[in-house]
């Protein structure tokens, strides 16, 4: 998803370029500017991976010689609500949406094989997940039928294939995750007004605010101090 950032403010600048070379040109929807309240949908993909704190010296105490982080794509879809905070320029949003995230920790562990130097294991953890953002957006000033925007705020998400109450399998272990958790939002985006509704399209980074990881003293978790969910966004949204 990283890689994707450039591309995505590429198009964006290419966009308003576009839109800024051509003479001015008659202005579709102009009463989505008048309206207090607008409502439409969302959907994109995204991927999601940890942000995570290893506990020091996890070689000498858990045998763990290394763990890497691997991203995931997933998928989103959302209903939107936006209301008008005095001016078209600035919006509050609430859009509560079902997201698929996958995350996989890989470790690398020391052999007790003398055949063998390193063991490995790779660690995936799913999430079906109902997120609740609450985001302020502040757009520019139309020019013609473009406008580009800024996006921040936070969401609660709960996470409906949580393990948080699951037995914990100590021969078999696996990474138990919290239900519930907080993120912080920020991203960017474009919106494009069409003769009968408005096409935007967005890139989003939400970061977890609170350890997500429940500590159980397993071979998975004991090396690791702290998880953060980390997904980057990219959306489309359309809005009537």
């Amino acid at each position: 998803m990283r890689k994707l950032v450039p591309i995505f403010v590429f198009m964006v600048l290419m966009s308003s370029i576009g839109y800024a070379q051509r003479s001015p040109v008659t202005q579709n929807y102009r009463k989505f500017d008048r309206k207090l309240v607008h409502f439409g949908f969302m959907l994109g993909v995204n991927t999601s991976d940890f942000s995570v704190q290893y506990k020091p010296n996890m070689l000498n105490d858990y045998n763990v010689y290394s763990i890497s982080n691997k991203s995931q794509p997933g998928f989103q879809l959302g209903i939107i609500s936006s209301l008008k905070l005095g001016t078209p320029l600035l919006r509050l949003r609430f859009i509560p949406s079902l997201s698929f995230q996958e995350r996989v920790l890989n470790y690398t562990f020391l052999s007790e094989d003398q055949d063998k130097d390193f063991d490995t294991y790779e660690e995936r953890v799913g999430s079906t997940n109902l997120d609740f953002p609450l985001l302020l957006k502040f757009r520019t000033a139309r020019y013609n039928n473009f406008a580009a925007y800024i996006i921040g705020g936070a969401q609660y998400t709960l996470d409906l294939q949580s393990k948080e109450k699951s037995a914990q399998k100590y021969g078999d272990p696996f990474i138990k995750i919290y239900r519930d958790d907080f993120q912080a939002q920020i991203g960017a985006g474009a919106d494009f007004f069409l003769p009968f509704f408005k096409f935007g399209i967005e890139i989003k980074l939400s970061h977890g605010i609170k350890n997500a990881l429940i500590q159980d003293n397993t071979r998975l978790s004991n090396p690791v101090n702290a998880l953060y969910n980390r997904v980057w966004w990219i959306s489309l949204t359309f809005e009537g």
